[in-house]
């Protein structure tokens, strides 16, 4: 499934795509499922609720009269009426490794690390895909930076690297937006990647069963249309099981929350000379299997 929150007649709600033109509305009356206590609770692999809906998005792909009776009650709708918004607006946790491809810590002239370098951005950092991200006055160095982000689906404390992926929910792309000055100034990163709107996610969290192999995916950013990024997840350091498995020796991971993997070669500060965002820009994270995640740049 493609997993997806959206804005539709005012109201928010958390659904699937169906197609390249429908989505499925897990929230409404007419979808008849159970709704789970909290938003998050779409993204829990335990929950009642996702396992319904997968159950229903996979009998309206083989029965066309239920898929044309709950459009006509509301619950199916067209792309072009909803506004799509980070699929998990508000994890509990934005957690984010650093140094993580071999060919961006030789870029950056630094070691390959001996254990994954983490941080973390505030949750107000998130915004979703077609939003602006925004330049502060506070920074002249703003910078891109792709990732492939993990997302939870199962509490998990202290679990080992062979059981780790049984506690993934799925992937989804993140632009990790950073400040190179204030990420300079500070000496630590966390101010410098967590300015609002600097957590750009989605479009959509793809659940782990459609992803073959996590290892093995493409991995593009383009500004203006000219690919500065260009990478396979096959170059991670650190790999799914093993970021899953070493945060979970200290921190409870929980339904919902985003790991995002780090960034490959090729970030603005690297370039010579420097590239760095400015009002007018558009920037496109690809990954394969995921999709696009796109964001004008404003001032």
């Amino acid at each position: 499934m493609r997993l997806v929150t959206f804005e539709t007649d005012g109201r928010t709600a958390t659904g699937c795509e169906l197609n390249a033109e429908q989505v499925l509305d897990f929230t409404h009356p007419a979808a008849q499922l159970e709704q789970p206590r909290e938003a998050l609770g779409w993204f829990d692999l335990a929950s009642n609720s996702l396992q319904q809906a997968r159950v229903l998005a996979q009998e309206l792909a083989d029965d066309s009269a239920r898929l044309e009776a709950l459009k006509e009650a509301g619950a199916v709708l067209s792309t072009q009426h909803i506004t799509l918004l980070a699929p998990i607006p508000r994890p509990g946790k934005f957690l984010c490794i650093g140094l993580n491809y071999r060919d961006h810590a030789e870029e950056s002239g630094m070691a390959v690390p001996e254990e994954p370098v983490v941080f973390s951005k505030c949750i107000t950092a998130v915004t979703g895909p077609e939003a602006p991200v925004f330049l502060p006055e506070s920074s002249q160095r703003v910078d891109y930076e792709a990732e492939f982000a993990i997302v939870i689906g199962k509490r998990c404390r202290r679990v080992a690297r062979e059981e780790a992926m049984q506690y993934v929910l799925g992937y989804t792309c993140v632009n990790d937006v950073s400040a190179r000055d204030l990420q300079e100034r500070d000496g630590q990163w966390v101010r410098a990647k967590s300015l609002d709107s600097f957590g750009p996610m989605g479009t959509a969290v793809v659940t782990a069963d459609e992803i073959d192999n996590p290892h093995a995916l493409g991995i593009r950013l383009r500004l203006n249309g000219e690919t500065l990024q260009d990478s396979n997840t096959n170059q991670l350091i650190f790999g799914v099981d093993e970021l899953v498995s070493f945060l979970s020796r200290d921190i409870t991971l929980e339904p919902g929350d985003v790991i995002s993997t780090g960034t490959p070669p090729g970030v603005g500060f690297a370039r010579k000379p420097p590239i760095y965002i400015k009002d007018g820009d558009v920037m496109e994270v690809e990954i394969d299997g995921l999709g696009v995640l796109r964001n004008p740049v404003r001032r």
